[in-house]
């Protein structure tokens, strides 16, 4: 399962850890191109997680039409299969309009999928998962991370300790095929001719995206995140499985039902988006596709728009 590769060709990516500054770069570069924005976030699918999502404002997306967010409730689950073929309608739709279709985000394994396609793998088989799961629940998420290791270390090099789900979906391909799925993934699926026109993603400092991510978790809670997360919970579609594994919804739910220090609770949000944007760093830099921005942080927007504008071939 793939974008269609004459789709693929005519789309721009710009990616990078989360608080990089894509957004503010991605909205100049859009209407300097005609383009329209598809967001990369496998989180900004669902319908009231705005601020911890950091969604497009109403203002950005009166500026440039703006794609795959809001299209789940909560307590649904959302593939990388559901992603491509949203993608693929959205990017029909852009390009029937004339317009160049742009993808913004952060999510590494959205981006390999439409670089390189994805096997569709065996069928779900329900009672190795369920034996996984409880397993795990039992013994821990680091002893699954360790299970993990020693089946497909490549797989557990890419994947955080807490997303159970995808550490359980990988060892469950191996246990069915024999092979890691990481060696599936890796596949370099469109030809040359078929590539994208831009795949960057921005690199900044490791010093200036930390503080750039402590600002912007303060300005989060201050936005009323932690209040967006209580209503979602007494909503009439709490989060599921998968969207109360949020990064950072994770740690506030957890607040919410048993209470503790908040202001540790924020310490601990901060760490671990400093732990998923150095994974999302290594995401990038293991896809050949991708050409790294050295960025300073300290750029105006404009001038990271012309630089990404010479890189379109």
């Amino acid at each position: 399962m793939r974008l269609p590769q004459e789709q693929l060709k005519s789309c721009l990516f710009l990616c990078g850890p989360t608080a990089a500054g894509k957004t503010a770069t991605a909205l100049l570069l859009a209407r300097e191109l005609n383009a329209e924005i598809l967001s990369l976030d496998s989180m900004a699918v669902y319908c009231g997680m705005d601020i911890g999502t950091a969604k497009p404002s109403l203002q950005d997306r009166a500026q440039v039409p703006h794609h795959l967010i809001d299209l789940v409730l909560p307590d649904h689950d959302f593939s990388v299969a559901d992603f491509l073929n949203h993608s693929a309608r959205a990017v029909e739709q852009i390009l029937a309009a004339g317009r160049v279709p742009l993808f913004v985000g952060g999510t590494g394994l959205y981006l390999r999928a439409l670089l390189r396609g994805m096997s569709a793998g065996p069928a779900a088989d329900t009672a190795l998962r369920a034996h996984w799961q409880l397993q795990s629940e039992n013994l821990g998420p680091n002893w699954l991370h360790e299970q993990l290791q020693r089946r497909d270390p490549i797989s557990a090099a890419r994947l955080h300790p807490n997303d159970r789900r995808r550490m359980i979906r990988a060892i469950e391909y191996f246990e069915l095929t024999g092979k890691p799925i990481s060696a599936v993934q890796s596949h370099f699926g469109a030809e040359q001719e078929h590539q994208p026109r831009m795949v960057a993603w921005l690199n900044p400092p490791r010093p200036w995206l930390r503080e750039r991510i402590r600002l912007r978790i303060q300005q989060m809670m201050q936005a009323g995140w932690l209040q967006e997360t209580e209503f979602l919970l007494r909503s009439d579609h709490p989060p599921g499985k998968t969207a109360s594994q949020a990064l950072g919804y994770r740690e506030l739910i957890a607040w919410l039902r048993d209470g503790g220090d908040l202001d540790r609770t924020v310490e601990q949000i901060c760490t671990a988006t400093r732990q998923f944007a150095k994974r999302q760093c290594t995401w990038f830099r293991g896809l050949e596709e991708c050409t790294s921005v050295d960025v300073t942080g300290e750029e105006p927007p404009q001038q990271l728009a012309e630089r990404l504008l010479r890189l379109i071939v």
